[in-house]
């Protein structure tokens, strides 16, 4: 072992032993990615929807239209629950709190108006009363809410069994809770406390605490009060460990066992929320009686009371991601247990995923250290799919929540150093010599030497590529009045400005010529859409350009804006390695660099900064062009049709520019025509031109003086033109 090798193997573990200590810490961070996890896999396999005898009654908007606003008078509560226990209800839970007196009750109407006889006042019905008497004898489990004021704990209306170390301590603390009606607390078959995750703050709801305690009685939830209330049962039996006290492991509930977390928490396993589990309060509470539908629904179900409407703030996120009534996930717990489809976390799925990370950490640790980085990464991305398979078919078959990202963190931040390491030390030879070349190469041209053994051989491939020249106006004229040290200043300022959208567009820059930029596309690698990559870089070039005309970025003063002539076009050219073998340049030569450089030349003839061929405008049929004529090229035997790039996509698609197009149209079968109207039309051009684009007015002030290059001129006539 090499000495820098066992630098990384003590850097290495040094990263597994924090990595492990931080993940036996269990910070918020993997807590919060634990959750969103499990919330995945329910995501992927929600728990079934199926038929179950339980309901929620709800207080919805339709229901609040028709009675009045919440809260409602406690003798339709009277009503609600003498409807619901006709129809036969097995359990009536409320997830409602009942702390204060009905306000609307007539008793306490009357004895707040002011000159009316006290003794009237208590001859008058007491809604409280009647809700009590209502409840008194009937299956009704009242809830009651955590409270940060005061030291009221309610009665518990059932007995405690225990198995095991006491787990008296396991459940979250109640430390006060918000009093019941007297009357009502007395009557009730039950209570239940509705809080469904006090001091959690997720907005998720994940898991439910099925006790609270206060370190010497525990205090059921609502969910499984209204389970007992419904079974007649009188005790639940806990399951604590064994030889530990303070951890609940399962609640015996009448018929059912419930598997709980350490903290007495029953995990949530939601399915996605239904029309079918809620009534509406409405139906029940008809002035001609419920349906047969409802009755049948209501007979033997466990019934919950509580509200969907939005100004009640009731509304909680399930794992599914999905807004639903708090009450909902109440009946959904009870639906779970019923079925018997539970989620759990083993006790020991902690220690596991601690033992993984340091076992798999160390042995990422070793195969990065002496094995090639593509091994290393093989391996490494089998220990992901390994640990995401386990944890789904744990999750799918059993139940069993186990954390895969844990592992995976923490075993791709180990490969990520380890590799680090050994590129930054081992390969340090290879990162200087490519710093060095840097200097002299482009990026693409430096890839390809380091990647092909044959790049450094001279020779070129034939390959459609499409050509750009960029060349500045009036130039010498410029540089005349400058100082040497200020043109440097200038081109530097331009030419760094305008070549970044080359490099952004994918294009490669050959070479920078004087005042000129050339550069071309889809060499040394494939570039698809070249031809529009090519012209998106022209527009962004025009600009760049007005920007730093705007600015005053050269200094000239805002009466000398500098301009640019682009020409593109696409043919095939010969590209690759050029000059001596022992200096070349990669650059490409052929009739399209040629047609290119002659097209940028002419936009200073035909008054317009980009120049395009039609070989390069039938690829880029969505920008917005104009015709241009049909230029004599300098070497070649018939002339080019040209085309002026107005704009993009959005530009073509402008009103303005349709309106353009027709009078451009028009124009150009004039001056084909030879028609005496084409002044005219000239003029109504230039007007239609300068709401595109400002640029146009010259184009069109030269077009009279090239009318020939709207004609067509017979074969003969070029030819001897350009001999």
């Amino acid at each position: 072992m090499t000495r820098v090798q066992q630098i990384g193997v003590v850097i290495g573990l040094a990263i597994v032993a924090m990595l492990t200590i931080l993940r036996a810490g269990d910070p918020g961070i993997f807590k919060l990615i634990r959750g969103v996890t499990f919330d995945e896999y329910q995501r992927l396999v929600p728990r079934i929807f199926e038929p179950m005898p339980v309901r929620v009654i709800d207080i919805d908007e339709t229901s609040l239209r028709e009675f009045g606003q919440w809260p409602w008078p406690r003798d339709r509560m009277a009503l609600l629950v003498d409807r619901l226990s006709e129809m036969g209800a097995s359990a009536i839970a409320f997830d409602v709190l009942f702390a204060e007196p009905d306000r609307l009750s007539p008793r306490n109407v009357v004895r707040d108006v002011a000159g009316v006889d006290p003794s009237l006042a208590e001859k008058l019905p007491d809604n409280d009363e009647i809700f009590a008497r209502s409840i008194a004898g009937k299956p009704v489990v009242l809830g009651f809410g955590l409270s940060n004021e005061g030291n009221y704990r309610p009665p518990v209306k059932a007995g405690f069994a225990f198995t095991g170390e006491s787990p008296v301590s396991a459940p979250p603390y109640l430390g006060a809770s918000t009093p019941l009606r007297p009357q009502l607390e007395a009557n009730a078959a039950g209570l239940g406390h509705i809080s469904l995750n006090p001091g959690n703050p997720s907005p998720v709801v994940r898991a439910v605490p099925l006790f609270l305690t206060d370190g010497e009685q525990l205090y059921p939830n609502l969910a499984i009060e209204a389970l007992r209330v419904a079974q007649g049962a009188s005790t639940y039996v806990l399951s604590g460990a064994p030889d530990r006290a303070g951890i609940m492991t399962s609640a015996k509930i009448g018929d059912f066992v419930v598997p709980l977390t350490a903290a007495g928490e029953l995990w949530l396993y939601v399915s996605p929320d239904r029309a079918e589990r809620y009534i509406s309060a409405r139906q029940v509470l008809a002035a001609d009686g419920a349906s047969p539908e409802v009755a049948a629904a209501i007979d033997g179900s466990i019934v919950f009371i509580g509200t969907s409407a939005a100004g009640l703030q009731d509304i909680r996120v399930t794992a599914l991601g999905e807004n639903v009534p708090g009450v909902s996930l109440h009946a959904q717990a009870v639906e779970q247990i019923l079925s018997g489809h539970f989620l759990s976390r083993p006790d020991w799925a902690d220690g596991l995923e601690i033992l993984l990370i340091a076992v798999l950490g160390c042995l990422l640790v070793v195969v990065t250290t002496f094995v090639s980085p593509a091994v290393a990464l093989i391996c490494g991305l089998l220990i992901t799919a390994m640990a995401l398979v386990a944890s789904g078919i744990s999750f799918l078959y059993a139940g069993l929540l186990f954390d895969p990202l844990a592992p995976i963190v923490s075993g791709s931040i180990i490969h990520f150093a380890a590799t680090s390491f050994k590129i930054l030390v081992i390969d340090r030879e290879r990162r200087e010599v490519r710093r060095a070349f840097g200097h002299y190469l482009s990026p693409s041209l430096l890839h390809r030497i380091e990647h092909n053994r044959d790049a450094l051989r001279l020779g070129g491939d034939d390959r459609e590529l499409t050509m750009m020249f960029v060349d500045v106006r009036n130039f010498t004229e410029m540089s005349e009045r400058l100082a040497p040290t200020d043109v440097v200043a200038f081109l530097n300022t331009l030419l760094d400005a305008l070549s970044r959208h080359v490099v952004a567009n994918e294009g490669t820059l050959d070479k920078f010529i004087g005042d000129s930029i050339m550069a071309f596309w889809n060499a040394p690698v494939d570039v698809a859409d070249h031809e529009a990559k090519a012209v998106r870089a022209a527009l962004a070039m025009r600009e760049t350009l007005a920007e730093l005309n705007a600015g005053d970025a050269f200094g000239f003063g805002p009466d000398q804006e500098v301009s640019i002539g682009i020409g593109i076009h696409t043919g095939l050219a010969c590209v690759g390695n050029m000059g001596a073998k022992t200096r070349f340049n990669y650059s490409a030569v052929g009739d399209a660099v040629n047609v290119a450089a002659r097209i940028e030349s002419s936009c200073k003839e035909v008054g317009f900064d980009i120049l395009i061929s039609d070989s390069t405008a039938r690829s880029v049929p969505g920008m917005a062009l104009i015709e241009a004529g049909a230029l004599p090229l300098k070497g070649k035997s018939s002339r080019t049709q040209i085309l002026a790039v107005v704009g993009d996509e959005r530009v073509a698609a402008s009103l303005e520019f349709a309106a353009l197009k027709v009078a451009h149209n028009q124009l150009m079968q004039a001056l084909q025509s030879h028609s005496r109207n084409s002044r005219k039309l000239i003029g109504t051009a230039k007007l239609r031109a300068v709401q595109v684009i400002g640029g146009l007015a010259e184009f069109y002030e030269r077009v009279s003086r090239r009318a020939d290059h709207f004609r067509e001129v017979p074969e003969e006539v070029e030819k001897s033109a350009a001999d």
